[in-house]
């Protein structure tokens, strides 16, 4: 049975991280899994050429000073993770969930994730901001990776839990916005909860005509979604409906242009993963 998998890391969003997947796992009524990734990367101490500035003997200690220390910081690792997984492990099983698990895992997270993705049902991670003292919109790629790399839907939940009571879905009228809302009409994910479709687009006949068809597939799926299309950017049109209607999850489909493409226009799943203040589910 296909699970939702929280990725943890002890970070500032692990709580939030947590919380949405208890969330989530009882909605979709699935067993829920906590994921710890070791980076490597990140255990490792840089190691610098000193050739010209100390002998033979003493590169050769140093050597073996930086490799003891990588092991210690290894094994610290390790046990902090433990740690991190038992304590959600505590806190899902508190919030009622029985069908838990908990692993941890070398490697990177995206790679972890997709050689996962026969099991996964939903993947729920926060930003993975190394440096604290960076904002918002300087996330590293991690999140992005994901998206683009994991075929099975992600939520970005790095704001304090809160149950939602209203999503809105980012629909643009495109193919791949086209298969987000077919997505999002046979998930019990969102189901009950009040619903809007933002379009930034003018309200023109075929606007009007997308709008329309997005709100048709959602009501057979048991919603009522309000409508909303608005001219203008549509970042600010986003942000803006989602402070006015007390918006507390943006939908939104995975990328649906090439790369390079978005190295010229931008793109708006990267920006609102970036900047928005509720959290994003990304369906495909």
């Amino acid at each position: 049975m296909k699970k939702v998998i929280a990725c943890i890391d002890g970070s500032r969003s692990t709580q939030s991280v947590c919380d949405w997947a208890i969330w989530s796992a009882k909605r979709l009524e699935a067993p829920l899994g906590f994921l710890h990734v070791l980076d490597r990367r990140l255990e490792q101490a840089p190691v610098r050429d000193f050739s010209g500035h100390l002998g033979v003997s003493a590169q050769e200690s140093l050597m073996e000073e930086l490799s003891t220390l990588d092991e210690r910081r290894s094994k610290i690792a390790m046990e902090l993770g433990r740690d991190f997984l038992e304590h959600a492990k505590q806190r899902a099983a508190l919030a009622g969930i029985t069908q838990l698990d908990a692993r941890q895992r070398h490697g990177t997270l995206v790679t972890t994730l997709v050689e996962m993705e026969s099991e996964l049902r939903l993947a729920v991670l926060g930003p993975h901001l190394h440096d604290k003292t960076l904002p918002r919109h300087h996330l590293d790629h991690t999140v992005e990776n994901v998206v683009r790399s994991v075929r099975a839907p992600v939520l970005l939940a790095d704001r304090e839990y809160a149950e939602p009571r209203r999503f809105a879905v980012a629909f643009d009228g495109s193919s791949t916005g086209r298969k987000m809302i077919q997505t999002l009409a046979t998930t019990p994910l969102l189901r009950e909860l009040s619903s809007s479709i933002v379009m930034a687009s003018e309200g023109t006949p075929q606007a009007n005509a997308q709008a329309d068809w997005a709100r048709t597939i959602l009501s057979q799926g048991g919603f009522s979604p309000e409508v909303s299309i608005v001219d203008g950017n549509a970042e600010e049109v986003l942000q803006a409906h989602v402070r006015e209607h007390h918006v507390d999850l943006l939908v939104m489909g995975a990328y649906g242009h090439s790369r390079i493409r978005e190295l010229i226009v931008g793109s708006t799943t990267t920006t609102m993963l970036r900047t928005s203040e509720v959290p994003v589910l990304i369906l495909r």
